[in-house]
């Protein structure tokens, strides 16, 4: 589900969820006007505390789920400084290497700064983590071939640290970035109770008032606000909420000297 919130803009998404909310408020208002016109009301029939619990619930739901997004929004922008001072220690260990094997380090982590910018701008992150795996392969013969050499010294082996580092970054910006979402279940639960909420605020309010009231509107726009913005917050790299790639171009302007 969390894939499939991501093909739908920000304002379709901010509507539709306004529409469900208030569409769930005036279904509950209705059956409320139904069991007035029926008889009185007796106290057994007023939803006012239960729609408070409901309203609890539901704050309490988006309060976890807003931790879960904020959480991985944070540790995504400090992955992409972490990666970008990865790059550029590598890339500086890389001078230290016997020629010509600097240059074709260093030309292949220029390529790779590019191709992880690229990413970003096309948004086609299938295409751009395969071709990083590719150039992860090939500095890594790189190495293979320096070590079969018998070169085991200490530059050595700070350059293959270094490589690690840009490795593994990689691999834990794919799961922070793309793997690790928010679960499916988490939004059905949400958008579930939301509606459940919405419908007990509807029928308290026709046991307890004549008239609809546009209070109830600006309460379903205040959640689905909020809803929207966690959705946002958990994209990958598109929407009004995303990642700064500063630090990169910083690295490829630097390196590209």
């Amino acid at each position: 589900m969390s894939y499939f919130l991501d093909f739908v803009p920000i304002w379709v998404l901010f509507v539709v969820t306004v529409a469900i909310t208030w569409l769930a408020i005036e279904v509950g208002f209705l059956a409320g006007r139904h069991r007035v016109r029926r008889g009185p009301a007796d106290a057994g029939d007023s939803m006012a505390g239960i729609h408070g619990s409901i309203l609890a619930l539901l704050a309490f739901i988006l309060a976890i789920t807003f931790s879960m997004a904020a959480t991985r929004y944070d540790t995504r922008k400090q992955l992409v400084l972490a990666e970008a001072n990865a790059i550029g220690t590598c890339f500086l260990r890389a001078e230290m290497l016997p020629p010509p094997l600097d240059a074709d380090v260093q030309s292949l982590l220029r390529e790779y700064v590019d191709v992880r910018l690229e990413g970003v701008r096309t948004g086609e992150l299938e295409l751009v983590v395969a071709r990083s795996e590719e150039l992860h392969a090939v500095l890594w013969s790189k190495a293979v071939q320096l070590s079969r050499q018998g070169d085991q010294s200490h530059v050595f082996s700070l350059f293959v640290q270094s490589l690690n580092e840009v490795i593994d970054l990689h691999q834990e910006r794919v799961v922070w970035g793309i793997d690790d979402r928010i679960p499916p279940g988490v939004w059905v639960v949400l958008y579930l109770v939301s509606v459940l909420a919405m419908l007990a605020v509807g029928y308290d309010k026709a046991l307890s008032s004549s008239g609809r009231s546009i209070a109830t509107v600006v309460l379903a726009m205040a959640f689905s606000l909020v809803i929207v913005l966690i959705v946002d917050l958990d994209r990958t790299q598109s929407g009004a909420l995303t990642i700064s790639q500063q630090a990169l171009i910083d690295v490829s302007e630097s390196i590209a000297e």
